[in-house]
């Protein structure tokens, strides 16, 4: 490891210590460290990471990434086409992304320095959004795809489609496409199954739905799944991981499939989905 980047979310508690703590210990090794922003929020701005850290593309070996699921949400995102290793350190709630808390931090990145990790390919997903014949804008994401009511709306009625095949006709809150690695996020919240994350599939998942038999189905990574909205004139959005959103109109078409970019996170051997697991629903 001759370079290294880290990506601080500088609006969480703590992590200028965290940071600090970080630059000591490379300091120390005499491994160089690039680090993003300079106290300034760079989460919730419309600038790309990966257009603000070009710089960094043939400097860096591993990206280290400090904050909670939704920063390394969006640092796979905007570094997807780069496959390079991105370690999540925790400093936020409850989450099932980052690969350590801050209290593992010292013994976890002797192991990077000694290359005793592995790297997770992630399955990502990226959408088209349809009017008519015309494509309004396409998103990668590594968790999630929803379409959903807006905050004062009425229900709405989804279309889904299987490839060209009509699955159901979904009248609720909206509809959840999850990666696998989204399969403990939104999904989850809304009664969908736990898959792990090193498979290759799509989880579909209604939210609140207005009748008791709708259930979540799961099909192959090879599936597209199309979404048609119906929206009586109630307020529908597309949101990408939580974070980005786009404004749908009645007949509007999401059309979901497997990217072929990947998310690469690290592991180490001694951590596990399971044992994660365990810790994270016991409360």
């Amino acid at each position: 490891m001759n370079c290294i980047g880290l990506i601080p979310n500088w609006q969480k508690e703590n992590t200028a210590l965290v940071v600090e703590k970080i630059k000591d210990f490379f300091t120390r090794r005499r491994v160089q460290l690039l680090v993003a922003g300079s106290g300034q929020d760079r989460f919730s701005t419309g600038v790309s990471l990966a257009e603000e850290l070009d710089s960094w593309r043939e400097r860096v070996n591993l990206v280290i990434v400090v904050g909670g699921d939704g920063t390394i949400l969006k640092a796979a995102r905007d570094l997807a086409h780069w496959d390079i290793p991105i370690l999540g350190i925790n400093v936020g709630q409850k989450g099932f992304l980052a690969e350590i808390e801050v209290e593992q931090m010292d013994r976890y990145l002797q192991y990077i320095l000694a290359g005793r990790f592995e790297c997770q390919n992630r399955m990502m997903l990226e959408a088209t959004v349809q009017r008519g014949p015309k494509i309004l804008d396409r998103y990668l994401a590594l968790n999630d795809i929803v379409v959903s009511r807006g905050p004062f709306s009425r229900i709405v009625q989804v279309d889904t489609f299987v490839n060209d095949d009509f699955l159901e006709s979904y009248s609720g809150d909206g509809v959840i496409v999850a990666s696998p690695t989204g399969s403990t996020g939104y999904s989850l919240s809304a009664g969908g199954p736990i898959v792990n994350p090193s498979m290759e599939l799509l989880v579909i998942t209604p939210i609140c739905p207005h009748t008791l038999n709708n259930r979540s189905v799961i099909v192959t990574g090879s599936e597209r799944i199309s979404m048609r909205v119906s929206s009586r004139l109630a307020q529908v959005v597309l949101t990408v991981d939580g974070q980005v959103g786009f404004a749908l109109e009645d007949d509007d078409e999401v059309i979901v499939y497997r990217s072929e970019r990947k998310a690469k996170l690290v592991q180490f051997k001694d951590n596990s989905f399971y044992r994660l697991l365990h810790q994270k629903l016991k409360g």
